[in-house]
């Protein structure tokens, strides 16, 4: 197979699976749900929970997750928003349907810059709180799916932007925190 109907195969992959998630008939519970993870992955509750564990924290440890926090985002928004207008993939509300249940803040999806920074926080905190890890990286897959749920990515987007959020995440914690 050349890699040009490769290519072709994956897109329809990708909008075959949009179209799947992204489903006018889903009841309003799961788009209501959809909708406050999508929130949840804004960047109000990342400030929320630096401070708080800042604030709350004796562990000298656990008081670098602000920094680590930081270090992690002045490495992946470079990254994201390189790719995003080097990509310039059309959002699937703008090419595919015409009815995405949130209105995006620009008009390329690749790749999910909520995923990406829900995935970067998840990496981050399941290192200074282990014990969380699966409640943690639940939630960044959440806030990714809810993506393509609400309209506004593909299945592509938001699996390019977890592991852009994780890598940065991982590289973060390399540059931070001692071993």
């Amino acid at each position: 197979m050349d890699n040009n109907n490769m290519f072709k195969r994956a897109a329809l992959l990708d909008k075959q699976l949009f179209l799947t998630l992204f489903n006018c008939n889903s009841p309003k519970w799961f788009k209501t749900m959809a909708f406050g993870l999508s929130k949840s992955g804004d960047g109000g509750l990342y400030i929320l929970v630096c401070l708080a564990v800042w604030w709350l924290s004796n562990n000298e440890q656990q008081q670098l997750l602000p920094v680590t926090i930081l270090v992690g985002f002045a490495i992946e928004r470079p990254i994201y928003l390189l790719a995003k207008n080097r990509f310039a993939r059309i959002r699937p509300c703008d090419c595919l349907v015409t009815n995405a249940y949130i209105v995006p803040n620009d008009k390329f999806s690749l790749p999910s810059g909520h995923s990406a920074a829900a995935f970067l926080v998840a990496i981050i905190l399941s290192h200074f709180f282990p014990e969380y890890i699966w409640l943690l990286l639940s939630w960044a897959a959440g806030v990714a799916i809810s993506r393509v749920v609400l309209g506004v990515h593909f299945p592509a987007d938001i699996i390019i932007g977890a592991i852009i959020g994780s890598v940065c995440g991982l590289f973060a914690l390399a540059l931070v925190v001692p071993v």
